[in-house]
């Protein structure tokens, strides 16, 4: 395939009346932005032809977008990196985190029975149902 630029500039060839493509206007717009980056067009008149490049349809129709701008412009580079999504808590975490906070519970269960105390075993109840709400919850997010 070849290179967009030279896709435009072919209207210049007598190519003009071929279709444009998406490709050619992201192209042609990204020419736009790096001559208004380099102060080649003011505010205004890019908003313009940025209009116009969405509203072309030929080549001859994009070529006049750019033909005043050099041909070797460089188009300006993104600054950063685009943020990643944020991850969601696997299924398979969701359900190991799940195991381990049964293996406490009946460990806990089990120490409240061998010392015989009420605290204990009132603290281990409770630290149980707010457990299982967790655990839940992880389910339901990782679902």
């Amino acid at each position: 395939m070849p290179d967009p630029e030279a896709r435009i500039t072919a209207a210049a060839m007598g190519h003009g009346r071929l279709q444009a493509s998406p490709a050619d206007r992201e192209q042609a717009i990204e020419m736009l932005k790096a001559a208004f980056v380099q102060d080649r067009l003011t505010k205004e008149e890019f908003d313009l032809r940025v209009g116009q490049a969405f509203t072309a349809r030929t080549y001859a129709q994009m070529a006049t977008l750019t033909a005043d701008l050099p041909a070797g412009l460089i188009v300006a580079e993104r600054l950063r990196k685009p943020a990643r999504a944020q991850g969601r808590v696997s299924l398979n975490k969701a359900v190991t985190g799940g195991a381990c906070l049964v293996i406490a519970i009946h460990m806990g269960m089990l120490a409240a029975l061998l010392t015989g105390s009420a605290a204990v075993l009132l603290l281990v109840v409770v630290f149980a149902i707010i457990g299982t709400a967790v655990a839940i919850w992880a389910l339901i997010v990782a679902s």
